[in-house]
């Protein structure tokens, strides 16, 4: 009798980080788009997303936890980076546990450990105080990044990328010593169970035929980098060229406008990352001319984008898929 009189119980709310409702334009795009293109963000722990990705307010380190399942039901989120492990290596039962909250078809961009990326090591403040013993070193690469990746996350592996940072002087002056030790790096790795390994750099010296060569010898790609640091991408295509065919990997890091140490002002800049406040509509357009040519010739293309590069990487990756499908 009180159920009938108060209209029965009250409705159970969902419990937990919920997805936005879909927008109807973001699943008309998905379903444009070609299963070879994985498009996403370089993480997912953004409390400023709320209406974009989230349904609710949530903190970072809520998102960060549990919100990866979440993330994955947005239509157009098909990718996501993990950079946390350039700063510790990451488990193979936390790579695991990202696995199991992700769909089929869904891919993850990892960074390899600055313990073998980087040829300094750093102060808390990151400056560089003496050279690295590790820097490229195939055992400690194995042991702390591929071993835990390919175990963990297994066929939901999209790039595995080795982000070499800033080189010394000292080092750039003997750049065909670099070359072969990236080499030897590349040559001891097995083949990931899915997915491809790439290499990304910060110093414009690494991008000459050499790079190229070493790369095709040892079946790992270029991963473009967009960030000032490095040429724009136009000029970063021969790599590409000469690499081709095969899979596409890109990580749109940070606006050219805001220079090469730009990260903190872009931050300040953007705030909660929900407007698209710098639109860089000309690297837009040639990203996804790119990327309809490689998915055109049945080649995966993984893509992430950072907040950093326009204001709002959501926001972003629907820009970009719209301009893959419009073209």
């Amino acid at each position: 009798m009180q159920d009938e009189l108060f209209g029965g119980p009250p409705e159970k709310r969902p419990r937990g980080v919920q997805p936005a409702p879909p927008v109807p334009e973001d699943l008309a795009l998905a379903a444009s788009l070609s299963p070879h293109i994985h498009l996403g963000t370089s993480t997912w722990s953004y409390p400023g997303w709320e209406g974009l990705v989230w349904a609710g307010r949530h903190s970072e380190a809520t998102l960060s936890k549990t919100g990866l399942t979440a993330y994955a039901a947005h239509p157009l989120l098909r990718a996501v980076g993990i950079d946390r492990g350039f700063y510790r290596p990451i488990a193979a039962s936390d790579f695991e546990r990202h696995a199991q909250q992700v769909p089929k078809g869904f891919r993850f961009t990892v960074k390899a450990p600055s313990l073998v990326t980087d040829a300094l090591l750093r102060s808390e403040d990151g400056r560089g105080q003496e050279l690295n013993p590790l820097f490229l070193d195939p055992t400690a690469a194995m042991q702390d990044f591929i071993e835990p990746a390919f175990e963990g996350l297994s066929a939901t592996i999209g790039a595995l990328v080795f982000q070499l940072s800033p080189l010394p002087g000292p080092l750039l002056a003997r750049m065909s010593e670099q070359f072969d030790r990236l080499h030897a790096l590349l040559l001891a790795l097995p083949k990931p169970p899915a997915g491809v390994i790439a290499v990304e750099v910060r110093d414009a010296a690494w991008l000459t035929p050499d790079l190229a060569a070493l790369l095709r010898d040892t079946g790992a790609r270029y991963c473009v980098g967009l960030h000032p640091k490095l040429p724009p991408l136009a000029e970063q295509l021969p790599l590409l060229r000469a690499l081709w065919p095969g899979p596409l990997v890109v990580r749109w890091n940070l606006n050219r406008l805001h220079g090469p140490y730009g990260y903190e002002e872009a931050e300040k800049r953007y705030g909660e990352f929900n407007e698209m406040l710098d639109p860089d509509s000309e690297t837009r357009a040639e990203l996804a001319r790119i990327i309809r040519g490689t998915a055109g010739a049945g080649q995966d293309a993984f893509i992430t984008i950072s907040n950093k590069a326009e204001g709002s990487a959501p926001l972003s990756v629907r820009a970009l898929a719209q301009a893959i499908v419009d073209g």
